[in-house]
């Protein structure tokens, strides 16, 4: 068993972030001796999205900025012995795996070796009646757009133990992405549990990008960080135990001090001693932050459990339109004349229809759909509100009945309404479930053959 500690770099922390963060990792990398490099880009939504693209296009339905992504560290990651893992397959794996060998043609590279992760999505009539049942009739009379089942990190290992130097993966858990690099590399059993639990908790530190290393951390005056606006992604030091030191790229702004690693460590953990993984349960109930130097981190204590015995599964499905529309009052009662737009709408919209309606400016983000904190708030204090009405339902017609209203505040509403913008787009709606492991049988394959 290999006794070199491993590293791996995240650049990216989900769909639509930063594309420019990948190369200061892949240098950092490259200095250090190689690693591995993830792309995290799937969110519970993110999916549907894909599939929808790919349904309008067989070619598309994998991550729209793969280019930027992977194109511009693509060669240096393979001169150096880099390995790229990602979820940003999406819907489509086999198109993105695709796209990445033509990458490496236009840039005159040697044709990469890349695995196709396969099986997350649920589309065989068993998978969705067993689906059905689990949903105790919850998906009768849907109109579903995807079904996928989160993936654990066994294929990715495989795939890079096969020789894979790029894996290309749709619906995989968060932290899959770092663990499966690191069972190749140390060759851990997949039920050495301890193991799996740290380099899973490594996993979900790298995951959300920029978080760790004081993007989402940071609040002027309170919790500063130096050059947010330049701040690096992370960087995980694996080692043989799985205990982890948790970094940043060189030569990047942000920081990395037990903070920023402890609300990282906690973030989405609902039972910090069953942290649920298709891996692994982690136990971080006695872990350890201890700061070893600028920018370095360790992170001890953690263990983990056998998996559970099922995998999680999102399904989602159309769920008619949303109708938003923004109009701006300001200066002399301006809130009362947000107020006052407000209630004409409600009273000129069909009663089928439930809108919410926010002072932006007075109350907006701390607010209720029913309304109950605007009403209760003391009026007349803003001089500068933006008033945000939305609603959703299935009928389109009656959905933008709400945007014609607010557009006719122009001229027949309260004075001085102005910059009305409005927006209507479907909907996406989730139901979520499990389904035993021997329902969803997964793999890989190279491309070569995932192609055929």
């Amino acid at each position: 068993m290999p006794q070199s500690p491993l590293l791996i770099g995240c650049a990216s922390g989900f769909s639509g972030d930063r594309s420019d963060g990948a190369a200061a990792v892949v240098r950092t990398l490259a200095a250090r001796g190689g690693g591995a490099l993830i792309f995290e880009t799937l969110a519970e939504r993110t999916l549907a999205l894909a599939q929808l693209a790919r349904n309008d296009d067989p070619a598309r339905g994998y991550e729209p900025l793969l280019d930027e992504l992977v194109g511009p560290v693509l060669g240096e990651c393979l001169r150096h012995g880099i390995s790229i893992v990602g979820n940003f397959g999406a819907a489509n794996p086999v198109g993105a795996a695709r796209r990445i060998a033509e990458l490496a043609r236009q840039q005159g590279l040697p044709a990469p070796r890349i695995a196709v992760v396969h099986g997350d999505a649920l589309s065989s009539a068993a998978q969705r009646d067993l689906l059905r049942q689990r949903l105790a009739g919850a998906l009768d009379g849907l109109d579903v757009v995807s079904a996928n089942a989160y993936l654990g990190a066994a294929e990715i290992a495989q795939a890079l133990a096969a020789g894979a130097q790029i894996v290309v993966a749709g619906r995989v858990a968060d932290p899959s992405l770092t663990l499966g690099p690191a069972l190749a590399h140390f060759g851990w059993r997949l039920d050495d549990w301890p193991r799996l639990g740290r380099a899973t908790m490594a996993g979900h530190m790298l995951e959300c990008g920029l978080q760790v290393t004081g993007g989402y951390f940071c609040v002027p005056g309170l919790k500063d960080v130096p050059d947010v606006h330049a701040a690096g992604f992370p960087i995980a030091e694996i080692h043989a135990d799985g205990e982890f030191v948790i970094g940043k790229a060189d030569g990047t702004g942000g920081m990395v001090d037990a903070r920023t690693v402890k609300e990282q460590l906690l973030y989405e953990v609902h039972d910090p001693a069953r942290y649920l993984t298709p891996d692994v349960v982690a136990d971080l109930s006695q872990a350890s932050v201890a700061e070893l130097g600028a920018d370095r981190v360790a992170v001890r204590g953690v263990t983990g459990h056998a998996r559970p015995e099922e995998l999680k599964v999102n399904v989602c499905y159309r769920g008619g339109w949303l109708a938003e529309a923004e109009i701006s009052y300001a200066g002399v009662q301006a809130e009362a004349r947000a107020r006052l737009a407000a209630d004409i709408v409600r009273k000129r919209v069909d009663p089928a229809l439930r809108l919410r309606a926010d002072l932006i400016g007075a109350i907006s983000i701390l607010a209720d759909d029913a309304g109950e904190m605007r009403d209760a708030l003391p009026a007349g204090l803003a001089r500068d509100v933006r008033l945000r009405i939305a609603t959703e339902h299935p009928d389109r017609k009656l959905a933008e009945s709400v945007l014609r209203e607010v557009n006719a505040l122009y001229t027949c509403g309260p004075a001085g309404g102005g910059g009305v913008r409005t927006a209507l787009r479907p909907r996406l709606n989730m139901l979520s479930c499990t389904l035993p492991r021997d329902a969803v049988p997964s793999g890989w394959t190279f491309l070569e053959e995932a192609a055929q």
